[in-house]
């Protein structure tokens, strides 16, 4: 596993870093305070809704505070786009405990096959995809990487195989993939600050075990706050923590993805650069083999993508 020098990244927000484990990760990381409600819906079936504790009253005022309210809430705008197969996803907008409106991203699970489930079973366990994305929010979060915050979550039945939903905040800006070249192109100046805040956002992933398993341009949100450059990390349904010997083989994967996804200009400018500081900071070995075997992948990445 990768040693991260805590001196080398930045401060980290909230509590100090669960332990690092072989399947799914712990989940109750956040300090925020939590109400977990169960109970017995129609036909005998275990109803689980938890939430953060500022986000009760909101979601009770519009109704989401069950599982059968999530699921016959028809507000919002829904976002299509191919291969959701039996999910749905809701854009919406709700004020918070303090009134102010946020945008929030409603996913809702349709009833999962025994296949699927199985399929699932042996590296995140019998737990619904909502709550593996819950808990893989709230442990990002304590790993000290921006990112959506994790407002509630909820299923049918106790194995993972009924209904389920996740609701979180949308985070600030837009997606590299989409902004990436006007960012450069309109600040070139800020180009390395960029690649340094990047570098530091996988190191810290990586260093604590985990990884991101789909960590394309799309998945990074650029953001400019009072502070610099902010970046968000999302879609967090597949991290996991790979075994050592597993680890090389998944970090590269990561990697990979960033080099075949981010714009042109920035990889040919910067990637070498990003690499240096990623391996100083996780304290990775063999600068060269990781730069061959990222670019390897992400050659495979654009031939797989081409065939399609």
């Amino acid at each position: 596993m990768f040693a991260v020098p805590a001196e080398a990244l930045p401060p980290a927000a909230g509590p100090a870093v669960p332990p690092v484990h072989e399947r799914h990760p712990a989940g109750e990381c956040s300090a925020r305070r939590l109400r977990t409600a169960g109970r017995t819906g129609e036909g005998g079936r275990r109803m689980t809704f938890t939430c953060d504790e500022a986000w009760r009253e909101p979601l009770r005022r519009t109704g989401l505070d069950s599982v059968e309210g999530v699921f016959a809430f028809a507000g919002g705008t829904d976002l299509d786009k191919p291969g959701l197969g039996n999910r749905r996803r809701t854009r919406l907008e709700l004020a918070d405990g303090q009134g102010r409106r946020r945008e929030l991203i409603l996913k809702r699970y349709g009833p999962e096959s025994l296949r699927a489930r199985l399929r699932r079973l042996w590296a995140q366990g019998l737990c619904s995809p909502s709550e593996i994305e819950y808990r893989n929010i709230r442990l990002v979060e304590a790993l000290g990487i921006d990112t959506m915050q994790a407002v509630a979550w909820g299923g049918e039945g106790c194995r993972g195989g009924g209904r389920s939903f996740l609701l979180a905040t949308v985070v600030p800006g837009e997606a590299m993939e989409r902004c990436g070249r006007e960012f450069l192109a309109a600040c070139p100046e800020r180009a390395e600050e960029l690649t340094t805040k990047l570098a530091a956002l996988v190191a810290r992933l990586h260093g604590a075990g985990y990884v991101h398993r789909d960590l394309s341009a799309c998945h990074v949100f650029l953001h400019t706050g009072e502070g610099g450059l902010e970046l968000n990390l999302i879609d967090l349904a597949r991290v996991f923590a790979p075994s050592s010997w597993r680890a090389f083989r998944w970090r590269v994967k990561d990697l990979a993805q960033l080099l075949h996804s981010m714009p042109d200009e920035w990889v040919e400018a910067h990637w070498e650069s990003f690499l240096r500081q990623y391996l100083a900071l996780a304290g990775g070995r063999s600068p060269r083999r990781y730069a061959r075997a990222a670019a390897r992948k992400a050659a495979w990445i654009a031939r797989h993508e081409a065939r399609r």
